[in-house]
């Protein structure tokens, strides 16, 4: 049902107050085809990995909550690296990175939604063969495409180099989730308001900006919403935006709003509908960020976290939301609870 197309690679983060180090397995599509197995949805990952011990480990892990890896053509030669440094919870990345995925053939017919992002969409020879699978795919129009810059700086040199690729992707697909921090360093002179909007008008049907401790900021052909974050026990952000974009994704198949022929649907949806699997999906990342890595929840686990008698599966789409909703990444105080969506100007 989902396909999930991107780098899997190992997290290299460091022990407070030693100088051990410990392996995670992340990469933030893998990170994503995590969250959804564990939600309980079917997903194939589609990567490179190495034959070496940190390729089995990420198969392993990734395996063990239901993901089926397709580990590229030839396996890669070795498995990339992100050594991560923590500062107050908040992580900056080295990467050693191979990504070379080969031709990707059409996907399987089962498949409704195609998600990608991250460094799987800037680095060759990977790239190319990535942007290729979603151009074909948005011509077919027959699967949702689901796109995260996850802008990496240090690997994409200027914001005017990087903007246009990203913004072709962008055109490409019809939900896309970026965060504030993404956005501030490509458009350094706007707010993260205005560019979701420019970017809704390239094509998508919804566009999510996840803002830490600020909560969230969604907006459709109809209407746009806010919604609050809530203070959290917080140990680290690893993959708290990863888990709420799978959450967003899993919230969108309960709701049968994903799949090409539910599109027009998709970008109907109604505020109380999306305010609902926004508020799911940022609890899903603040539960990620009251543990370390890049560890998203299981379905009972989010199911436990929620007030009694709210249920993930109990209707189409998410019941209504607890009076705080957690944030999608990161700490940070309670802000107001939503306010009254502005109607968009349509052209």
């Amino acid at each position: 049902m989902f396909v999930v197309v991107g780098e899997a690679l190992v997290d290299l983060v460091g022990v407070r107050g030693s100088r051990t180090m410990v392996a995670h397995p992340g990469g933030s599509p893998a990170n994503v085809a995590l969250g959804l197995a564990r939600l309980g949805d079917p997903v194939t990952l589609m990567t490179h990995l190495g034959r070496d011990a940190f390729g089995e480990m990420i198969s392993a892990h990734l395996q063990a909550s239901g993901v089926r890896v397709d580990g590229g053509p030839d396996a890669g030669t070795k498995t990339s690296l992100a050594v991560a440094t923590l500062a107050a919870g908040i992580a900056t990345y080295d990467f050693r990175i191979e990504w070379d995925i080969g031709d990707l053939d059409p996907l399987p017919v089962e498949t409704r939604c195609l998600h990608t992002g991250s460094l799987a969409t800037v680095l060759e020879p990977g790239r190319a063969s990535v942007e290729d699978l979603l151009e074909r795919e948005h011509q077919r129009a027959r699967v949702t495409i689901s796109y995260d810059p996850n802008v990496r700086p240090a690997l994409l040199g200027t914001p005017e180099r990087a903007r246009p690729g990203i913004e072709h992707l962008v055109a490409l697909s019809d939900v896309v989730k970026v965060s504030d921090e993404d956005l501030n360093w490509l458009y350094p002179d706007h707010e993260d308001e205005v560019v979701a909007r420019e970017w809704l008008g390239l094509g998508p049907a919804l566009v999510v900006v996840t803002r830490g401790g600020n909560g969230v900021f969604a907006t459709t052909a109809g209407f746009e919403v806010f919604r609050p974050a809530t203070s959290i026990d917080l140990v680290d952000t690893v993959g708290a935006g990863d888990s709420f974009t799978s959450g967003l994704l899993d919230g969108l198949r309960r709701a049968d709003l994903i799949g090409g022929p539910r599109r027009e649907a998709l970008a109907a949806i109604d505020e109380s509908s999306l305010i609902s699997l926004l508020d799911a999906a940022s609890l899903i990342a603040a539960i990620t960020c009251s543990r370390p890595g890049a560890d998203p929840p299981t379905l009972a686990e989010v199911e436990a976290a929620r007030p009694p008698g709210r249920s993930t599966v109990a209707t189409p789409t998410f019941g209504p939301s607890p009076t705080t909703a957690a944030g999608p990444a990161g700490p940070g105080p309670a802000v107001s609870s939503t306010t009254p969506v502005r109607p968009r100007r349509t052209t």
